[in-house]
Formats: C-alpha cells, sequence, structure tokens
C-alpha cells in the first residue's frame, strides 16, 4: 500500500507497450439513436456447465445465473477456441484467435496495445472497468478504472493491484471481487453508460469455500460420473498421458489434508516439482488464513482429517473419497459465486439500471468434473469445450430464449461493439451474436467451429498439442507434436465421447468431409504454420 505507480510497474515489469494505445477512432460509429446500453460481463474461471441448474443435472442450484438465462437466452453450444485461461481471456478481448494474438499458452504475455473491444468502448464514451482476475502479465489498457489480483489470486484475504499500487484485503475473494465491483458502480460517472468486467477467481482450483458454506451441500453426494472410471480404450496415447486424473489430485492441496493425516502424498498434479513442494504450497495457503478464520476452517476440515485418517481405503475408495471431497468443495465455491451474481442483479433492480443493462455470465472454459476420470480442462472434449453462456437485455433480447447455435469466445467483441453502436474491426474474426437473439430467426450461421491448443510439453497436465473441428454433430481431432494420432466422435450417438470412430470403414466418407471443412476454417483464420517456432 502507498507505493507510487512509477514503483508499481517495475515491480510487475509491465513494458511500454501494455500501455501504450492505438489511434481507434477510425473505428469508431457510435449510434446516435436509442440509449446505448450498459454491458455488465460476468466471468468465472472453470465453471462447468455441468454446475449451473439452468442446463440440467447440476447436483445444486444457481438462482441468479439461471435468472439471467430465464429472462434472456442460454447458448448450449458456446465454445472456447483454446481452453486455458491466458488464451481465453485474451481471445475475448481481441475477438482473434490465439496465434494471431501472439498468446497461445499461459507462458506468453499479452501486447496489450493490440485493439481490444474495451479501447474501443472507451472511445466511444463508454465508462470502463475492469475488477478481479486479469492473468495477462501486462497492465490492463481501455479501462478508466482496473483492480486486479495478483497472477492467479488466493480465495482468502487477497491482493489487489490499481494504477495506485496495490492493497490487500480481509475476507473471501468471491464477496470481495463483487464488492468492489459496487464500489466502482457507484462512483462511476452516470452521464456515461459503462462496461464493466468482472472477473472472478472461483471456481478454479484449489476450491476453497467460503467459511459461511462449509456446511452447506454436506448432503450433496453427486452421482459418479458414468465415464468416470474410463480406460480410454479406444483412443490415442493423447488421453492416458495426460496427467489431469481425480486419482492425482493432492491430499494436501487439492483436498486440505494436513501432514498427519497422511503417510504419504499422492498425485503429480500435471508438474513434477510443484507436486514436489504441494504440501509446502498447502501450508502457505492455509497460513494466510487469519485466526479468525482459521478457528471456523479448522472447525469443519479437522473432522474431514480425521475421517481419511480413520480410513482403510482401497484404490476404487480412495478415488471415489478424493472425488466427492473435490466436488463438494467446488460446488460450494459455485454457490458464493451465485450469491454474488445475485448482489450485482439487486444492485442494477434497485438502482433503475436493470432494463438498460446487457448482462452477461459466462466462464473462461469449461471444466472436468470427474468425466473420463479427470479434473482441469485443455482437451477438445465437450466438458472442457464448452463455455456456460446465459445474457439478457430486457427489451431487446426476448426472454426464455434457448439456442442450439455454435458461439465462441471470439464473438463477445463484436457482440458488445454492435449492441454499443460502435463499427466492429475487419481484423476481430468473430461474429456479433446479436442476430441470434434479436433477429427474426433463421439467421445463416457458422456451420462449424475450430479449436487449437498449443500448452504441451512446457504446461502442466501433459495434455498433448491438437486442434480440431466440431460441427452439430461431429468433432474430428488431431493430436500432433510429439504424436500423430486423430479421433472421430459422433456426438449424436456418443455424447460422452468414449468411441473413437477415426478408423471405422463406415465414417471414412465423414473423415475426408471433415478435414476438407478443418483445411478451410484453417485458411480462414490463418492457422497454417501448425509447428509453430517457440
Amino acid at each position: 500500500m502507498g507505493r507510487s505507480r512509477r514503483d508499481f510497474m517495475k515491480t510487475m515489469g509491465y513494458g511500454a507497450a501494455g500501455m501504450s494505445l492505438m489511434p481507434l477512432m477510425s473505428c469508431i460509429n457510435v449510434s446516435k439513436g436509442k440509449e446505448r446500453p450498459n454491458i455488465l460481463f460476468i466471468m468465472s474461471d472453470d465453471h462447468a456447465e455441468q454446475a449451473i441448474s439452468c442446463y440440467g443435472n447440476s447436483p445444486i442450484e444457481t438462482p441468479n445465473i439461471d435468472r439471467i438465462a430465464h429472462e434472456g437466452i442460454r447458448f448450449n453450444n458456446s465454445f472456447v477456441t483454446n481452453s486455458i485461461c491466458a488464451p481465453s481471456r485474451a481471445t475475448i478481448l481481441t475477438g482473434k484467435y490465439s496465434h494471431n494474438i501472439g498468446l497461445r499458452d499461459n507462458r506468453d504475455v499479452f501486447d496489450g496495445s493490440q485493439l481490444t473491444f474495451p479501447k474501443l468502448l472507451q472511445e466511444a464514451d463508454y465508462g470502463t472497468s475492469l475488477i478481479g482476475k486479469w492473468h495477462l502479465k501486462t497492465t490492463p489498457a481501455g479501462f478508466d478504472r482496473w483492480e486486479i489480483l495478483r497472477g492467479q489470486g488466493q480465495y482468502y484475504n487477497p491482493v489487489f493491484y490499481t494504477e495506485e499500487g496495490e492493497t490487500k484485503y480481509t475476507g473471501y475473494t468471491t464477496d470481495i471481487i463483487t464488492d468492489r465491483a459496487l464500489n466502482a458502480l457507484e462512483n462511476r460517472d452516470a452521464s456515461r453508460p459503462f462496461c464493466m468486467m468482472v472477473q472472478h477467481k472461483a471456481p478454479h482450483r484449489n476450491w476453497m469455500p467460503d467459511i459461511k458454506h462449509l456446511q452447506t451441500a454436506e448432503d450433496v453426494e453427486a452421482p459418479v460420473p458414468d465415464t468416470f472410471y474410463d480406460d480410454y480404450e479406444t483412443r490415442s496415447a493423447a488421453a492416458e498421458e495426460a496427467d489431469m486424473r481425480i486419482d492425482d489430485m493432492f491430499l494436501s492441496f487439492d483436498l486440505k489434508l494436513h501432514p498427519d493425516a497422511y503417510q504419504q502424498e499422492t498425485g503429480t498434479g500435471g508438474n513434477v516439482e510443484w507436486a514436489r513442494n504441494a504440501p509446502e504450497t498447502w501450508e502457505a495457503t492455509y497460513n494466510r488464513l487469519t485466526p479468525e478464520q482459521k478457528k471456523a476452517w479448522d472447525a469443519y476440515y479437522d473432522e474431514v482429517n480425521e475421517e481419511f485418517k480413520s480410513s482403510n481405503f482401497t484404490d476404487r475408495e480412495l478415488s471415489e473419497w478424493k472425488y466427492q471431497r473435490y466436488i463438494n468443495d467446488y460446488l460450494k465455491c459455485v454457490i458464493s459465486l451465485d450469491e454474488n451474481i445475485g448482489r450485482l442483479l439487486k444492485y442494477l433492480d434497485e438502482n433503475d439500471l436493470s432494463d438498460n443493462t446487457i448482462v452477461v455470465y459466462t466462464s473462461d472454459q469449461g471444466f472436468y468434473l470427474g468425466e473420463h476420470g479427470w479434473y482441469d480442462k485443455r482437451f477438445m472434449y465437450e466438458e472442457s469445450l464448452s463455455m456456460p453462456l446465459v445474457m439478457r437485455y430486457p427489451g431487446t433480447i426476448p426472454a426464455g430464449q434457448v439456442s442450439d447455435e455454435i458461439v465462441l469466445n471470439l464473438d463477445f467483441a463484436p457482440t458488445f461493439l454492435e449492441f454499443a453502436g460502435a463499427a466492429i474491426p475487419g481484423e476481430m474474426q468473430g461474429r456479433s451474436m446479436r442476430p441470434l437473439m434479436t433477429g427474426p430467426g433463421n439467421i445463416e450461421w457458422r456451420d462449424s467451429m475450430y479449436y487449437h491448443y498449443y500448452e504441451y510439453p512446457h504446461g502442466w497436465h501433459d495434455v498433448k498439442r491438437h486442434y480440431g473441428i466440431r460441427t452439430q454433430r461431429y468433432k474430428l481431432i488431431h493430436f500432433y507434436h510429439d504424436i500423430d494420432a486423430w479421433e472421430l466422435y459422433d456426438l449424436e450417438n456418443d455424447p460422452n465421447e468414449v468411441a473413437n470412430l477415426y478408423d471405422h470403414p463406415e465414417y471414412q466418407t465423414v473423415v475426408e468431409k471433415l478435414k476438407i471443412q478443418l483445411r478451410s476454417l484453417q485458411q480462414k483464420y490463418g492457422d497454417t504454420d501448425i509447428e509453430y517456432d517457440e
């Protein structure tokens, strides 16, 4: 606290590129008709559709996310183009694919001089703000106000950075992000429309619930997914060699056990060096809690520790115990997230802002909740490819809609610009979703999407590089780099993606057609240099 902006920038290593602005006025074409809408963009981190009740089959209720869907539209086929945090966030800002942004994986640094929709809205006289997780390693540009978490952020007692320096808050981070967002709304320039991005850490690993919810949902025992014991029999080596099985979760950092509860740590967690230090990492995380927080935390988790100490699990029982501990903590984080979305909706209601505010809820990607035996994301399989997406704008987006069209994280930027009456730059590779929500129907739209994941072998979880195409019915994936393997899934007959049909004689015509479409998409988006230099 109290550090100068110059010292802050030096400490964080932010360069001039992150602060520079391009000439933008040529891209602005502000409409002069109807009052321009405010935009409230709420994004979580790793929130699976399977944990949202309006998508069905969720073990918990999420009434506030559901409210946005019921009062507007729910997208059933909303997808990420590269299922990992920083690349997805950069794509949302720029409307471009990872290879065109220069940010393929979490090692890369975002070039803040690029054109982004917040910059364009700012030039169109919107008040712009960013609160919460940033994760792009450069200073946010295009925002009148920003308050961002340090790195991934912590679940308790977080440090926030602003232009003035850093501040540490005491409390639960999901609540604090909302507190800061409400403060920004209360102190905005009410003469201008606003665009606010509220970006939560939750429910990212290591899934630490709010103390007030430790006893919440204790009676919820999520059913073990049908594919939990998937043996990957028909697939390439990519699935089997990935290091993200719930079996391999840490007893310490992931499951909150103290060293006296177990004789030997389990798991690798996707990084051997980090795995070696997992107990110490958990100890440091636990020691961030205040004495009062520790007392409440221990009152709950000491029982969990004792349960484990007194157990004599078989391998199968241990796997399912880990799953139940994981899913229980994950769902409690989601409950807090949904409550805080309710706080934002209540503010809009009480301040006569609801009718002229577009409210969006999404996640930066999907997540595995035990499907295929996994947690995490990265693969092009449905659970991590799917981004939940609900949106409302009363009077403009008719309520109660459900769309099965394929929409992408590429599409947020052009959508917001069109609603704001600003021109959409030609370099943006997405399309405005507005016609899907407000048009007369029968809109000509994309019939397939392109995906590319890069973070191997340098990242976490050993998920091999791959690219692919998904249509309404089929998915074709090519794993490459130190492997050359193809997988084909018929989503209509095999929604769980357990039967790779690539070599099946009856599907060879489908494979040939999909490869042609795949090459066409790579040409369209300029992703033809697959074996890029690192």
